[in-house]
C-alpha cells in the first residue's frame, strides 16, 4: 500500500520535526529525495515497540535521509547520531546530534543524553553502528554503542534496518529498505544484528511505496499517453 507525500508529510510534522525549522529541515529532505530517487520501496511494518534502536547499515550518503523517511512513517520520533553534525547543526530540529569523529568527550554527552532522552521521554534512536560511511554490500563489524544503549536502555527494541539501493534499469536509482525482526539480547548482540543486516539486504519482498520520488523522462513525457 502506497503511503501518499501528503498524509507522509502529515506524520513527520507530527513527530520528528520540531517547529517552523524542523519543518523547513523535513521540506529540504523530502525534496532532496524526490529529486534524487525514481522511487524508495520498504516491507511497510505494521508491529514496531515504541522504542527501538533502528540499526541501519551505512553504504548510502542518503541514508540519514532514508531513516528520517522511515521513522516518520512509523511514528516514532527518533535521536540520530552525526558526525557533521556542525556543518549543518539546524539538523538538531529534525532528532540530529553532535556526535564529532575526533571529540569523545562531546560523543560521550551525546551518548548520555540520548539514553536519557530513551528512558524519560521514550524516543527511539537511529544507530549507523558499522560507522563510517563505505560501499557495500558487506556489512562491518557493528560498534559498542549498540551493546551499551541496549544494556543502559534494556527496553528498547534492537530493529535492524537494511537499505540496498539499485542503479540499473530507471533513470534514476531506487532504495529498498527492509525492516527486520527484533533481535533478541544476548552476549552475541552485535554480531547477530550485522548478520540481519546481511540477510536484509538479500530480502525479496512485495515491497510497498515508502516515498514516490521522480519517474524516468519517458514515463513523465511519454506521448503515447495522448493518443486517442
Amino acid at each position: 500500500k502506497e503511503l501518499s507525500f501528503a498524509k507522509l508529510s502529515q506524520q513527520v510534522k507530527s513527530v520528528q520535526e520540531e517547529g517552523w525549522i524542523g519543518r523547513q529541515v523535513g521540506n529540504m529532505i523530502r525534496r532532496t529525495v524526490r529529486a534524487r530517487f525514481r522511487a524508495i520501496y520498504w516491507n511497510a511494518p505494521t508491529e514496531i515497540p515504541k522504542t527501538c534502536v533502528f540499526v541501519a547499515n551505512h553504504h548510502g550518503w542518503h541514508d540519514g535521509y532514508l531513516m528520517f523517511l522511515v521513522v516518520s512513517a512509523l511514528q516514532r520520533r527518533s535521536l540520530d547520531w552525526i558526525e557533521e553534525f556542525d556543518a549543518f547543526p539546524l539538523f538538531a530540529k529534525a532528532g540530529g546530534m553532535p556526535f564529532p569523529k575526533n571529540d569523545p568527550s562531546a560523543r560521550a554527552a551525546t551518548i548520555r543524553k540520548t539514553i536519557k532522552l530513551m528512558r524519560t521521554e521514550g524516543r527511539s534512536l537511529i544507530l549507523f553502528a558499522e560507522q563510517p560511511l563505505h560501499r557495500g554490500p558487506h556489512v562491518n563489524p557493528l560498534g559498542a554503542s549498540l551493546a551499551l544503549i541496549a544494556k543502559k536502555v534494556p527496553e528498547a527494541a534492537i530493529i535492524p534496518v537494511s537499505i540496498r539501493y539499485d542503479m540499473s534499469i530507471h533513470e534514476r536509482p531506487e532504495a529498498y529498505i527492509y525492516v527486520g525482526a527484533q533481535i533478541a539480547p544476548g552476549e552475541d548482540l552485535l554480531e547477530t544484528t550485522r548478520q540481519a543486516l546481511e540477510s536484509g539486504l538479500e530480502a525479496d519482498e512485495d515491497w510497498s511505496i515508502l516515498f514516490a520520488g521522480t519517474k524516468d523522462v519517458n514515463e513523465r513525457w511519454d506521448m503515447r499517453k495522448n493518443r486517442k
